[in-house]
């Protein structure tokens, strides 16, 4: 529940004016809240006061607007859209705790549908060695055993026979350092977040690869999920993370854009 500090409100109205669960009004020169919404803290942000917290949510994280230190540059921002690539090959470095913080804070604050910020994002870096193993024992597994070879799509075998002959090209995890799994019920929730924590990265240097056939391996795969610790949220984009260890000359050329304006 959302809570209006009398003391500092000074009736603007600007709070109920943008409350979308119109559970503000003002009354007495004083916005008042009357039941419980979706805690979308747009009132909070909007509040030209801060006269209005939300106890359920870290109110320290929040920041003032200054309009230098939040305006994007729309051109840098495009090439770097353009410039962006599926990475394959990786050096070995680390994605240190700094990165991995900004890449979870790029995720936290991506929005949610009806504001329920279901997230689950499990980084893997330091025992990744042991959940590849977990994949490719799984997936041997699976295509030995008659009849469930139908869970996992006919593209597995080759991989596994391509992981089989020549382990070192580390066939689905393209031996990049980390893989991010993002788990959501709303998997459009869990697409937008990693576009944005994929930003975040490659401002700091990071590529990334999503990879599908590892997100179908690990909800078909027994034990995963529980290693993973998913609980009951779906696993629904898989990145691979690290730095690129090839550098890519230009942009890449693209159809025209099919566009309706109407």
């Amino acid at each position: 529940m959302i809570q209006i500090h009398t003391e500092k409100c000074i009736g603007c109205g600007l709070c109920a004016k943008d409350c979308i669960a119109e559970n503000i009004v003002i009354r007495d020169n004083k916005a008042q809240a009357y039941f419980d919404c979706f805690l979308c803290g747009h009132c909070a942000a909007v509040c030209p006061q801060g006269a209005i917290t939300i106890p359920e949510y870290d109110m320290d994280d929040v920041q003032d607007y200054i309009p230098e230190n939040f305006a994007l540059n729309p051109e840098k921002l495009l090439s770097a859209i353009k410039f962006r690539r599926s990475i394959r090959d990786y050096t070995n470095a680390p994605i240190s705790e700094k990165e991995q913080q900004a890449l979870f804070q790029a995720g936290r604050y991506t929005a949610t549908a009806k504001n329920t910020q279901g997230c689950r994002f499990i980084f893997i870096q330091d025992r990744l060695p042991e959940f590849k193993e977990l994949i490719w024992n799984g997936i041997g597994a699976k295509l030995d055993a008659p009849g469930e070879t139908s869970e996992l799509p006919e593209d597995f075998r080759r991989f596994y026979r391509t992981h089989r002959r020549h382990p070192e090209k580390d066939y689905l995890f393209r031996n990049a350092p980390a893989v991010m799994v993002i788990c959501s019920s709303n998997p459009v929730d869990a697409a937008l977040a990693a576009q944005n924590m994929e930003l975040m990265g490659v401002s700091m240097g990071l590529g990334a690869l999503y990879n599908g056939y590892l997100t179908h391996a690990i909800r078909s795969l027994p034990g995963i999920r529980t290693w993973l610790d998913t609980e009951d949220k779906t696993p629904q984009v898989t990145m691979l993370l690290g730095r690129p260890a090839i550098t890519y000359a230009r942009t890449a050329p693209r159809r025209q854009a099919d566009i309706i304006i109407r």
